[in-house]
C-alpha cells in the first residue's frame, strides 16, 4: 500500500512551514542583536559549585621537586588515567582538589615521603563550543589553552564555512545566568574589517544558516531546537 500523504494540516507540517516563515523573517530582521554580553567567570563560580573532572578533560600534574612525575594526561572514556608508579588512577568525578589530595595518598602510602602534588585542569570538557550548519565540518570544538575564541577563528576550528552559507546570517547562541540570548553577525562585515570580530565562548552555539532558498525548510528540521531559541527571542 503507498504511503499515506500527510494531511495540508498535519501538526507537523504546519510546525515546519511556521518555522520556515519564522526563520526567513529573522534572517532579513535588522533589529536583531549584534553583539552580545561576555559571560561573568566570578558571577559562574558563585552559582556553580567546584568543577568534577570528566572524560576526556586535559590534566597537569606536578609533584613538588620531581620532574620526572610531571605529566599531561587526558581523562579517558572510563574516566581513568595513568601515572608513573601507581599506574592507572580513578580521576573522572573527583574534584582538582580531591585528585590531588588522591594522588598525594597514593604517592605517599608507599613511594614518597610526605609529597606536594599540584593538578592543573588545562582544558575542560565543558569549555567546549559548538559549530553547526554551513560549514565544512561542524562539530564540538574544544578551547585548548584559551578561554575564548573570536567568530572567525572559531569558524576557522570548522574549516571555515561552505559555498551554501549565508555570510551576513551568522548566529551565536550563548547562556549566562540561565538566560539564553541570540545575536546575528554579518561575517563579510567582519571580515572587511567594518564590523569587530565577536569572541565566542565555552559553552556558546555557532550557527552559520544557508542562502539556498531551497534548503531553508531542511535547515529549518535540522536545527528545531535552535528554532525554538529563535522563538524565545521574538
Amino acid at each position: 500500500m503507498a504511503p499515506t500523504a500527510p494531511s495540508p494540516r498535519s501538526p507537523f507540517l504546519l510546525f515546519a512551514l511556521a518555522c520556515l516563515v519564522f526563520l526567513s523573517s529573522c534572517s532579513s530582521t535588522r533589529d536583531m542583536a549584534s553583539s552580545l554580553p561576555a559571560p561573568d567567570p566570578l558571577g559562574e563560580l558563585k552559582e556553580t559549585p567546584e568543577y568534577r573532572i570528566g572524560a576526556g578533560d586535559l590534566i597537569q600534574i606536578q609533584v613538588f621537586q620531581i620532574e620526572d612525575l610531571e605529566r599531561q594526561v587526558r581523562v579517558d572514556n572510563e574516566g581513568m588515567i595513568s601515572l608513573p608508579l601507581i599506574g592507572n588512577f580513578k580521576a573522572a568525578g573527583l574534584t582538582r582538589t580531591e585528585l590531588e589530595n588522591s594522588i598525594t595518598q597514593a604517592y605517599g602510602s608507599k613511594f614518597l615521603q610526605d609529597p606536594q602534588v599540584s593538578v592543573l585542569i588545562q582544558e575542560f570538557t565543558s569549555q567546549r563550543i559548538t559549530v553547526s550548519g554551513a560549514v565544512s565540518k561542524p562539530g564540538n570544538y574544544p578551547l585548548e589553552g584559551a578561554t575564548q575564541l573570536t567568530l572567525q577563528q572559531a569558524l576557522a576550528e570548522a574549516q571555515g564555512v561552505s559555498d551554501l552559507a549565508s555570510r551576513k546570517n551568522v548566529v551565536v547562541f550563548r547562556t549566562i545566568g540561565g538566560q539564553k540570548m541570540i545575536a546575528r553577525f554579518d561575517l563579510t562585515q567582519i571580515e572587511t574589517g567594518s564590523a569587530p570580530d565577536p569572541e565566542i565562548y565555552g559553552g556558546d552555539i555557532v550557527v552559520v544558516y544557508r542562502s539556498d532558498a531551497r534548503l531553508l525548510l531542511k535547515t529549518v528540521l535540522e536545527l528545531t531546537p535552535f528554532v525554538m531559541v529563535f522563538r524565545a527571542y521574538r
